[in-house]
């Protein structure tokens, strides 16, 4: 049989048997969750209005991260450095808000943190050409020091009314704000990923840097811009953070890279580049929050979330590599 033929024969087969499952990993995953937890903790409230709101709600900083995210993994790169972000740009604009009492000058001096940082990332994975991997490994223990010496461990309270109302616990419609940064979030990247010029070099870099290069892309600028929007996103969910809980504090954060990788993985982007899905990564992120939610009212312990996102992490990167290999 020639090879055409084989060709052929796989074409004519069985719809099912032509269907790339792995692209619906984050969907398939999403539905089994749910009914699990419907099924096993409905009387613990789990399917309550409330709880599935605040589902949404919790995992809204999370979502913002995974937005930025995306782009940077679409790109090839990495970025471990958000979690030392959304600590040291909340707690920057927490002080700025204590300083001044203005909120416009809250929140831009907390995404200029963000912005700083990931220029930082930028230059140095570009210009030096260091891996994004080891660059970005050591700017989240240097922001993650300077978070803890910006106040000396001490938490920073916000009372500004405005700031709040926007970033935290305001409300449209009856609609929580957090669930709407949750909407603009991914409906920006979606966009961008997928309807725009910058959406599309993002995904030939990450493809085929080479050929992007030979092509005329600017790489450097790309690479660069990709860090930095995935710095000032996890700033934007420092800002989202200090204004839920009324203060900033230099553990915001800490424990979210992992959910944020999970969720973007999950989503189905590529670790190796050239693949990104927004919708994906927001999906991710809700299973995420959606299984720490359920694990809480199942009374399960937060060494045994964390051991759960490890192994839904490890069948991603699985699922990745085989994707890859094939």
């Amino acid at each position: 049989m020639t090879q055409t033929d084989a060709a052929v024969k796989a074409r004519s087969g069985p719809a099912w048997s032509r269907v790339n499952w792995r692209d619906y990993v984050v969907y398939i995953g999403f539905a089994v969750v749910f009914l699990f937890f419907a099924i096993t903790q409905g009387s613990n409230g789990f399917l309550t209005t409330s709880n599935l709101t605040n589902i949404v709600i919790q995992t809204a900083p999370i979502t913002v991260m995974a937005v930025g995210l995306v782009f940077v993994l679409a790109a090839g790169e990495i970025d471990l450095s958000i979690g030392s972000v959304v600590a040291l740009s909340a707690l920057v604009g927490a002080v700025t808000l204590r300083e001044t009492d203005s909120m416009l000058l809250g929140a831009a001096a907390g995404l200029a943190a963000g912005a700083a940082v990931g220029l930082v990332n930028g230059v140095f994975v570009t210009l030096v050409r260091l891996p994004s991997f080891l660059v970005t490994l050591a700017t989240m223990g240097a922001v993650a020091g300077l978070a803890r010496e910006v106040t000396g461990l001490q938490s920073v309270p916000v009372g500004n009314d405005a700031f709040l109302t926007l970033f935290g616990q305001g409300e449209i419609f009856g609609i929580p704000g957090l669930v709407l940064w949750s909407v603009a979030a991914v409906v920006v990247g979606y966009i961008v990923l997928r309807q725009t010029r910058y959406g599309a070099h993002t995904l030939a870099i990450g493809d085929n840097v080479a050929a992007a290069r030979v092509s005329g892309i600017k790489v450097v600028r790309v690479k660069i811009m990709v860090l930095m929007g995935s710095a000032m996103c996890a700033a934007l969910a420092g800002l989202l953070y200090a204004g839920r809980l009324q203060g900033a504090r230099y553990t915001l954060g800490e424990a979210d890279l992992m959910s944020v990788i999970a969720a973007v993985i999950v989503g189905g982007t590529s670790l190796f580049g050239g693949k990104g899905s927004i919708v994906g990564a927001l999906l991710g992120s809700l299973l995420m929050g959606m299984l720490n939610n359920g694990l809480i009212l199942a009374g399960l312990s937060v060494s045994q979330q964390m051991m759960a996102r490890g192994a839904i992490i490890l069948v991603a990167v699985s699922l990745s590599l085989r994707e890859r290999r094939g």
